[in-house]
C-alpha cells in the first residue's frame, strides 16, 4: 500500500517525523525485557477492559499510570503461612488483656453509634468491636500497600490472575465512585482495605454510608467501617437475638473431630450426649441447633456453636479466627474468662 500526501503544508516533514517517531518507539520496545513487554501488553488489555466497564479514562490515568509489578507482593503470596497448629498459642495471642480492655473502653466510646447499628441490622456492639480489633488492632495497622498495584501484580501472576483481575475492577471503581483518592487508598498485601479489611468486591457489595457524607468510607469513618461489617454479617446469615456458640465440657466417652460442623443438633440432643456448660451446668434448654467444634481436635477446649458462627466463616474460613472472633466479643462484653484453653 503507497501512502499518498495531500496539499497540507509540511505534510513530508510529518511523515519523516512520524516515522522517527514510530522507530524510536519499536527500538525502545524491542530493548526492553520480554517479561516487561508482556507486562505492558497485558495492561494495555486490562485498561481498555476497563474503560468497556464504564471506568473513566480519567482515572485510568491516575490509579495505573506507572504502576508495576511488585516482587514483593508475589513474594507474600507465595509465603503464606499455614494455620498455625497450636489453638490455645494463637488465641492468647490475639486475646491479650489490652486488646480487651480497649475494646472495652471503644465500644463505650461509641456506645450510641453501636447502637444505632445493631437496630438497623441486628448485630450486637460487641461482635463488630471483636472483628475490629482482629482486624486491624481498632484502626492501628490498615496495611501498607497500594492497593491498585498489589491487585495488579496478583492479576497479572498466573497462580490466581483471573480472581485478581475481577478484584482490579472493583479496586478502580471505589476510585471512580470517589470513595478514596489513590494515594491513601492502601491495605494488605493482597488488597484487603479499611478498618475492616474488605477485599475491593466486598466493598462494593456491603459497605455503606453510615454518617451520610456521600462517601463509604472505610478507611477514616468507623461510622461506616462498623456499618459495613455489620451489613456483611446479616447479608451472611446472622441471625438477631441470637449468640454465636458457648464453651462447653465433654464426656469422655464422646468422639470429637477439629471443625466438625456436620452435626447440626438441637441442644437437647447434645444435653443427652453429655454435654455441659463449663462448670457442669445443663446446656441451655432453648429451641436452637449446635455444632460441635473441638479445634485441637481434642476435648479441650470445646465450643458448641450455633448459625451465627458459620457468619464468622463467611468472613474468613478459618476455624482459628472464627472462635476467636467469639470469645474476644465475649470478653469484650464482660463474659468469665471463656477464652481461656486448658488441657
Amino acid at each position: 500500500m503507497r501512502l499518498r500526501l495531500g496539499p497540507t503544508p509540511g505534510g513530508q516533514l510529518w511523515l519523516v517525523a512520524f516515522a522517527l517517531a514510530a522507530a524510536a518507539a519499536w527500538t525502545t520496545a524491542a530493548a526492553a525485557p520480554a517479561g516487561q513487554r508482556g507486562f505492558e501488553r497485558w495492561l494495555a488489555q486490562l485498561e481498555a477492559d476497563a474503560l468497556a466497564r464504564g471506568i473513566s479514562a480519567a482515572t485510568l490515568e491516575l490509579a495505573l499510570s506507572g504502576v508495576e509489578p511488585l516482587p514483593e507482593i508475589v513474594q507474600l503470596d507465595r509465603s503464606q503461612p499455614r494455620q498455625p497448629r497450636d489453638f490455645c498459642s494463637y488465641l492468647e495471642r490475639r486475646l491479650t488483656p489490652t486488646r480487651i480492655a480497649r475494646g472495652r473502653r471503644l465500644m463505650q466510646e461509641h456506645r450510641e453509634l453501636l447502637r444505632q447499628i445493631n437496630a438497623e441490622y441486628g448485630v450486637p456492639e460487641r461482635y463488630l468491636v471483636a472483628l475490629w480489633g482482629l482486624e486491624t488492632n481498632y484502626g492501628d495497622y490498615l496495611g501498607e500497600h497500594p492497593v491498585v498495584d498489589a491487585l495488579v501484580t496478583l492479576a497479572y501472576d498466573a497462580r490466581r490472575g483471573e480472581l485478581f483481575r475481577e478484584e482490579v475492577f472493583d479496586a478502580l471503581r471505589i476510585l471512580e465512585e470517589g470513595h478514596r483518592e489513590p494515594d491513601g487508598f492502601v491495605g494488605s498485601w493482597a488488597g484487603a482495605t479499611g478498618h475492616m479489611q474488605f477485599m475491593p468486591s466486598t466493598f462494593l457489595a456491603y459497605a455503606v454510608d453510615q454518617d451520610g457524607d456521600g462517601r463509604k468510607d472505610v478507611w477514616s469513618s468507623p461510622a461506616d467501617a462498623l456499618a459495613s461489617a455489620a451489613n456483611y454479617l446479616r447479608a451472611s446469615g446472622w441471625r438477631s437475638g441470637e449468640t454465636w456458640g458457648r464453651r462447653v465440657e465433654l464426656p469422655a466417652e464422646l468422639e470429637v473431630a477439629a471443625a466438625e460442623l456436620r452435626d447440626r443438633l438441637p441442644l437437647s440432643a447434645w444435653q443427652q450426649r453429655g454435654l455441659r456448660l463449663p462448670g457442669g451446668g445443663d446446656l441451655p434448654a432453648v429451641d436452637m441447633r449446635g455444632s460441635l467444634v473441638t479445634p485441637r481436635n481434642r476435648p479441650e477446649p470445646a465450643f458448641l456453636v450455633y448459625r451465627n458462627y458459620r457468619t464468622f466463616l463467611a468472613w474468613n474460613r478459618s476455624t482459628f479466627f472464627a472462635v476467636s472472633v467469639g470469645t474476644l466479643a465475649d470478653a469484650v462484653a464482660g463474659s468469665p474468662s471463656l477464652h481461656a484453653c486448658s488441657g
